[in-house]
């Protein structure tokens, strides 16, 4: 089983601290959604996980599978089994999606072992057939031109190509209508499974109607205040946030 442990993460950009001690622990067959306002730390969290550059770690660790990942690179990440779906994918012209999940396996192989072609598109196709995406869709250029559901459809496919430890989605229903939603669903649905464990942020509760989550915090001023299940995401849908603010300013200081 793998585990994903964020232990007392701080995070600053610049000067400005925006993860203040954050902590949370992700098990491989687990979903885990985040909710939160806005400004509070969300996206920075995910980024920092798979390794942005632009933040920086001023305390804590995040380990997978016991080992610190910090010192690695992006792309060291990934190899060791993170996977990011971001919440605005970038455009890459002129490479097709066959031709960019081709190299994207073979970055995971050993050194001087060669992806057998025949084999790679088998397992395409089989992934593909289960997200229920027309095979015509790898001719295209990455994300060139491509809805905000086919955007995410292809993270989605990227992912399962790819067979991370941990995903960590971040809002992945931003800019999705209400269509879009239930086919990008329908596809982390078909991945879930045991040798996978999901971190998925998120604003809004309706996504959670559709992935239902085994886990869900409340993010708020770089930490996270309040953990429960499915129904926690409904009492946010319903009372907002105010709640929770004003259960922290009931604490003792």
């Amino acid at each position: 089983m793998s585990s994903l442990v964020i232990h007392d993460l701080h995070v600053s950009i610049g000067d400005k601290p925006i993860v203040k001690g954050l902590s949370l622990t992700v098990n491989s067959g687990e979903v885990h959604a985040i909710m939160g306002p806005n400004g509070t730390g969300k996206s920075t969290l995910a980024k920092v996980i798979a390794g942005h550059p632009d933040y920086t770690v001023t305390g804590g660790d995040v380990l997978l599978d016991g080992r610190s990942v910090l010192a690695q690179e992006a792309d060291e990440r990934a190899r060791a089994g993170l996977f990011l779906a971001f919440q605005y994918p970038s455009e890459i012209p002129g490479v097709s999606i066959a031709n960019f999940l081709r190299a994207a396996v073979q970055a995971r192989l050993p050194e001087g072992e060669e992806i057998d072609a025949t084999a790679y598109y088998k397992r395409l196709y089989a992934k593909m057939d289960l997200l229920k995406i027309d095979r015509k869709f790898t001719s295209r250029a990455v994300n060139e031109g491509f809805s905000g559901g086919e955007k995410k459809r292809c993270e989605i496919l990227q992912m399962a190509m790819l067979e991370p430890k941990m995903a960590v989605m971040d809002e992945t229903d931003s800019g999705l209508d209400i269509d879009a939603l239930r086919i990008v669903s329908d596809g982390v649905n078909a991945l879930r499974g045991p040798g996978l464990g999901v971190l998925m942020i998120t604003h809004y509760q309706r996504l959670l109607n559709h992935i239902v989550p085994d886990f869900v915090h409340v993010m708020y001023d770089g930490r996270i205040v309040k953990s429960g299940d499915k129904s926690l995401a409904l009492d946010l849908e319903s009372r907002g946030y105010d709640w929770v603010k004003q259960e922290l300013a009931a604490l003792p200081a």
